[in-house]
């Protein structure tokens, strides 16, 4: 188990969060539609797996704003963000925004599955049950080639490092 900074708090943060190198868990969430989405769907793409705790807080919003801009330079890569968001919040939000270039899931249908298999298990204080905000990237075969679980939540991600690697 690992920590993160909530504020000046710390927080347990459970699950075996992926390094460079391993092959991506396999998962199944939830799609804007309500319809089940797996890391499968994506085959052959390179992934960006932005995984954040609430699409409602502002380092949340910002880093999805970012990464859908970022999106639309990028060849053959699809941008998933990833919260404990329903779906209708997500696409409230991307409806507003005016996002396009990101997919929105949700894990509220699969949350231990997914929150355990990578390592994103916020397990105590205040924000327990959420995401920890962290940053994966995957190559066409799933493999990790970037992850960066960030250490306070607060913050937003290093975007140059995961884009990079693209």
């Amino acid at each position: 188990m690992t920590t993160v900074g909530y504020g000046d708090d710390r927080v347990d943060v459970g699950g075996q969060f992926s390094a460079p190198g391993d092959s991506a868990p396999s998962f199944a969430l939830t799609g804007r539609e309500m319809n089940d989405v797996s890391l499968e769907d994506f085959a052959g793409q390179r992934k960006v797996l932005s995984i954040v705790p609430s699409i409602d807080t502002g380092t949340c919003a910002t880093s999805t704003r970012k990464f859908n801009e970022q999106a639309s330079r990028l060849e053959n890569t699809v941008v998933l963000v990833i919260s404990a968001d329903l779906p209708f919040a997500a696409g409230r939000f991307c409806g507003a925004e005016g996002l396009d270039n990101v997919l929105m899931l949700s894990t509220f249908r699969h949350h231990t599955d997914f929150v355990q298999a990578y390592g994103v298990d916020i397990q105590s204080g205040r924000p327990r049950g959420l995401c920890a905000r962290a940053v994966l990237v995957l190559d066409e075969n799933d493999q990790v080639l970037h992850s960066e679980l960030v250490d306070q939540i607060k913050n937003e991600p290093d975007y140059e490092a995961a884009l990079s690697v693209l």
